[in-house]
């Protein structure tokens, strides 16, 4: 979908207006086709409507540019972009992610090592504050603390309407190489090298991640831009991607498979619903294998806590959501692994080496050593619970939580967050977001962020 600058213009007027006019005391919240955030959210009788903001303004091969609304999915915005052959410097795994919320709330992808995250090749934003007030952050303006505040703010200082982000180019096909470690030791390093070198084997490497299926059995996937044609592997249909780690040494899919080599199964997360099952895979209609399918169902089911329900009824344990993302020192990678499957037991994990691209930039919400590389692990299950502890109490999200800040790491806010007000914004900005607030959401027609990540309101 395309659209034009005038009619965003009114877009974006009319938008203000309406939050300049929202009810005193009913907290804004966005209206979106899709979501990719596992946590609660209260239920609001009025949602702002940004749905204009859903489409490509406009590509510019000559500076590898793109013009793009807060609401457009990547699905869309890859879909304008290659044929020009061209991509955003991180495509995040999942289809239905929106730039916007891949801005305000992170994302990761296997360039991240060296392009970083998604807010890092943002060029500037056109921004819908909280106070009703339309602004353009940009690292030189006048808002420029807008600009760098904006990535993990959730959507409480204000909503992208438009960004500008940078683009890179790409061939048509990727060669891959699953390479087998037996210790995390051994691919912790093994990542450290190909940070420092961006390379592997004698080879370039322009992608790089992960596949843990036990402490003793892991793969990482690094991959490469093809320089000439050849028969490429599928896994849109029967074959599963993750699975062909396993059984592969090499492999060679074409770009746009490879940027959504993870969403046909939402990484590994159907098999829980049975669509790897050949028998029920043959006859699942191939459209509807994809994450945001699947996330409809896992979320419909978790808002009734079905699982739970039927465990109880069968005189089974109980079980908790231990949904996450987080981001380790690569340094400390094998103490948190060998603590994640003692204590959590979750498999297969999968893990991101990821380099803050800019060294001098301070993005105060979500900050990094930039001299450091860290490892994203990202975990998606349940995790059964000793007879007589609550489901919803968050114990083993919570000892996760306590591992990754001892660790001096960082944890993604897109799912259940357990920490108390001082020490989540000990991490998450402290009094650079306080300034924030006041300057950009005075009258708290938005919530602040611990309220929207952790109390969930």
């Amino acid at each position: 979908m395309t659209t034009t600058s005038a009619g965003l213009d009114v877009a974006a007027e009319t938008a203000a207006a309406t939050v300049r006019a929202w009810p005193p005391g009913e907290p804004i919240r966005l209206a979106k086709k899709t979501s990719n955030l596992f946590r609660s959210r209260a239920d609001v009788t009025q949602l702002l409507d940004l749905s204009a903001f859903d489409g490509v303004v406009s590509v510019d091969p000559g500076s590898r540019t793109a013009v793009v609304g807060g609401l457009t999915t990547y699905e869309d915005l890859v879909a304008a972009t290659l044929p020009y052959g061209l991509v955003p410097l991180c495509v995040p795994q999942l289809r239905t992610i929106t730039l916007g919320g891949a801005v305000t709330g992170l994302g990761i992808e296997a360039a991240s090592f060296r392009n970083g995250l998604p807010h890092e090749s943002v060029v500037s934003m056109q921004v819908l504050t909280g106070a009703g007030e339309i602004v353009t952050a940009s690292p030189d303006g006048p808002h420029r603390d807008l600009f760098y505040g904006f990535p993990n703010s959730y959507g409480t200082l204000g909503y992208a309407l438009t960004l500008t982000i940078e683009l890179e180019p790409v061939p048509a096909q990727m060669v891959l190489r699953h390479t087998p470690y037996g210790s995390t030791d051994a691919m912790a390093a093994a990542i450290s090298d190909i940070v420092a070198s961006g390379q592997y084997a004698g080879e370039h490497v322009d992608y790089v991640d992960g596949t843990v299926f036990s402490g003793s059995e892991m793969y990482l996937t690094t991959a490469r831009y093809a320089d000439d044609f050849d028969q490429c592997s599928d896994y849109t249909g029967m074959d599963v991607y993750y699975r062909s780690i396993q059984r592969r040494a090499t492999d060679r899919v074409t770009t746009l498979d490879y940027l959504w080599r993870w969403d046909t199964d939402w990484f590994w997360c159907s098999r829980a619903l049975g669509a790897q099952k050949p028998a029920v895979r043959r006859f699942w209609p191939k459209s509807k294998l994809r994450s945001d399918v699947y996330w409809k169902i896992i979320a419909f089911a978790r808002r009734h806590d079905l699982a739970n329900r039927m465990a109880a009824r069968r005189g089974r344990p109980l079980t908790e959501w231990v949904v996450q993302d987080v981001e380790v020192p690569v340094t400390a990678l094998a103490e948190f692994m060998d603590f994640f499957h003692r204590d959590v037991g979750i498999e297969p994990v999968w893990v991101c080496p990821l380099r803050q691209r800019d060294p001098d930039a301070v993005w105060p919400l979500y900050q990094f050593d930039p001299t450091k590389t860290y490892v994203n692990v990202g975990f998606w299950s349940t995790v059964e619970l000793p007879d007589g502890v609550d489901p919803n109490a968050g114990t083993v999200n919570r000892a996760i939580e306590e591992k990754v800040t001892a660790l001096g790491g960082r944890k993604s806010l897109y799912s259940t967050a357990y920490y108390d007000r001082d020490e989540f914004y000990d991490i998450y900005g402290g009094d650079a977001y306080w300034t924030l607030k006041d300057r950009y959401d005075p009258d708290r027609r938005l919530l602040d962020l611990y309220d929207k990540c952790v109390r969930q309101s």
